[in-house]
C-alpha cells in the first residue's frame, strides 16, 4: 500500500500515445502564455526561446506519474518553471495535456503569464540525455571550466519502481533502478552545482516500527547520521520519547526490498550531505496518497495492474473486477484490517513546493532533513471502502484473504515537524479524496441519475 512514483525504464510507446517532437500551446499573449517543449530523445533542440530565458526552473523526474503530475501542477501554480523528465514507462503522454489545461485555467483566470513547462521523454537513468538537459540550463564558465551556475533551482526526484510485491519477486531490478540510478543522478547534478534535492521516500522505511501500537511515527526513529549530527545546528528535535530500538538508526525492520531501496537511498543522500554541506537534501516520507485534482484531469492511472487501494476499489466499482480482496482481517487494529495514513494527493504535492521554498528561504538550514507527509490520522482499509460506498451510494463487494507479504498492521505519520519547519499542513479529508475520485469517474449518485 505504500506509494512512491512513476517508474523509469524502457518506454512503452504505442502510436496513439507517442508525442510530437515539439508541442506548443498558447493563448492570447495578453492573457497567459505557456510554451511546452517536448523532447522525444531524438536529439532535436527544444524551443529556441528557451535559450534566452533566465528564470529558474525545477526539474521533476517521474513528472507524469500520479504524484509527479500533481506536484508539477502545484509548482506551476506557485510560479515555478518546470522541467519534466519521464519516459512514459508507467504513465501516459495525455497526462501532460491535463497538466497544461489545469495551468491554462489557473493563469487565464488571473490574467497572468504562465510559467514554462518543458517535457523530456527520457529515463532519468539515461545519463547522456540528462547531461544534455542540464547543459541546456547552465551558464558556462571559461573554456574547459565547469558551468558557473545553473538556472535549475532544485530537483524533485520521484522516478522509482514502487510495488512492494514486485520488489519481493524482482529485488535486483529495484536495486538497479532505485539505488544505482539515484547514485548516478546525484553525481551528475553535483557536476552542475545543482544541489537542492527533494527526494521521494516512503513510510516503508519505518518497517515493523509501524506496528508499534498504532502510534504516529516520528522521523527521528529512523534517522541517518547527517541528520542526527544536524540537530546540533539548530534543527529542532522532538521532545517525544523515541519509538525505535534505541539507536535511532532504523532500517532493521523493513519488510521488503522496495522499502530497503528507499532506506538505502536516504542513507546515501545523508552521506552526500555530510561530506558536502553545500547540499540541501530534503527527504519526504510519503504515507498513502489518494484522490485526484479537483479538475478531474489527473488521476492514479498507471500502466499495468494497479496496486494501490483506491484504484483497485474503483475498478470494482466500474465492473473491471468482480470484487475487492482485503489482505488480512486479523491485524491488531480496531476492525482487523490494516491501518494507513491516507493523504490527499494535492496536499502531498503541496508538500514538495513547501520543501523547496523552505530550502530557498533558509528555513531548512541543515544539509539533510527528513519530513513525514501524512495527515496524522489512521484509517483502516474498511474505512476507505465504506467512505467510497458512502460517497458513491453503491455497495462494493469484497472478501478477506490472507495477509500480503511485506505489509504491516499500521502506519500513521507524526506531522508536527513538517507543520513547524515547512509551514505545511493538510487541507483535505479522506471523504474529499473519495469524492474527487468518484466525481472524475462519474460514480456520484447524481451522475448516475443524469444530474450534474
Amino acid at each position: 500500500m505504500e506509494s512512491s512514483e512513476s517508474s523509469p525504464g524502457t518506454p512503452s510507446r504505442d502510436s496513439a500515445d507517442s508525442p510530437p517532437t515539439v508541442a506548443t500551446w498558447t493563448t492570447s499573449p495578453d492573457v497567459s502564455l505557456l510554451d511546452v517543449s517536448f523532447d522525444d530523445g531524438s536529439g532535436a533542440s527544444p524551443a529556441a526561446s528557451l535559450s534566452a530565458r533566465r528564470e529558474e526552473y525545477v526539474l521533476v523526474t517521474g513528472g507524469l506519474g500520479f504524484i509527479g503530475s500533481h506536484t508539477v501542477v502545484e509548482l506551476v501554480k506557485a510560479g515555478y518553471n518546470v522541467i519534466i523528465v519521464d519516459d512514459l514507462s508507467n504513465s501516459y503522454r495525455s497526462v501532460l495535456d491535463g497538466i497544461l489545461e489545469i495551468a491554462r485555467r489557473h493563469y487565464e483566470h488571473r490574467r497572468q503569464r504562465c510559467p514554462m513547462v518543458e517535457m523530456h521523454q527520457v529515463s532519468y537513468r539515461d545519463l547522456p540525455a540528462m547531461r544534455s538537459i542540464l547543459e541546456l540550463h547552465s551558464f558556462p564558465g571559461p573554456a574547459g571550466a565547469p558551468p558557473v551556475r545553473s538556472n535549475i533551482a532544485g530537483v524533485i526526484h520521484l522516478a522509482a519502481y514502487k510495488a512492494v510485491e514486485e520488489s519481493i519477486r524482482h529485488p535486483l531490478r529495484y536495486y538497479q533502478n532505485n539505488i544505482n540510478g539515484l547514485v548516478d543522478l546525484v553525481a551528475l547534478l553535483g557536476e552542475f552545482a545543482v544541489k537542492t534535492f527533494i527526494f521521494s521516500s516512503s513510510a516503508a522505511v519505518y518497517g515493523t516500527l509501524s506496528a508499534g501500537g498504532g502510534r504516529p511515527l516520528r522521523e527521528e526513529i529512523c534517522a541517518h547520521p547527517a541528520e542526527r549530527a544536524g540537530t546540533e545546528t539548530g534543527a529542532p528535535s522532538s521532545s517525544s520519547p523515541p519509538q525505535s530500538d534505541g539507536g535511532g538508526g532504523g532500517g532493521g525492520g523493513i519488510t521488503n526490498p522496495y522499502g530497503r531501496t528507499k532506506f538505502f537511498a536516504e542513507a546515501i543522500l545523508s552521506d552526500v550531505a555530510a561530506a558536502d554541506a553545500s547540499w540541501r537534501v530534503v527527504v519526504l516520507r510519503y504515507f498513502n496518497p489518494v484522490g485526484c485534482d479537483a479538475s478531474g484531469l489527473l488521476a492514479d492511472n498507471p500502466r499495468g495492474v494497479p496496486s494501490n487501494l483506491v484504484p483497485v476499489v474503483t475498478q470494482v466499482m466500474t465492473g473491471q473486477r468482480a470484487g475487492l480482496a482485503i489482505y488480512g482481517g486479523d491485524w491488531d487494529t480496531r476492525d482487523g484490517t490494516a491501518v494507513r495514513d491516507f493523504i490527499h494527493v494535492s496536499d502531498l504535492a503541496r508538500g514538495h513546493t513547501a520543501a523547496l521554498e523552505a530550502c530557498r528561504d533558509g528555513r531548512v538550514d541543515a544539509s539533510y532533513r527528513t519530513y513525514n507527509l501524512g495527515t496524522g490520522e489512521g484509517s483502516s482499509v474498511l474505512d476507505v471502502v465504506r467512505a467510497m460506498e458512502a460517497v458513491s451510494g453503491r455497495a462494493i463487494p469484497r472478501e478477506t484473504v490472507a495477509r500480503r507479504d511485506g505489509d504491516v498492521a499500521a502506519s500513521v505519520a507524526a506531522v508536527d515537524r513538517a507543520r513547524r519547519e515547512l509551514c505545511w499542513e493538510t487541507e483535505k479529508t479522506l471523504l474529499d479524496a473519495c469524492y474527487s475520485v468518484c466525481s472524475r469517474l462519474n460514480l456520484l449518485p447524481a451522475c448516475r441519475a443524469g444530474g450534474a
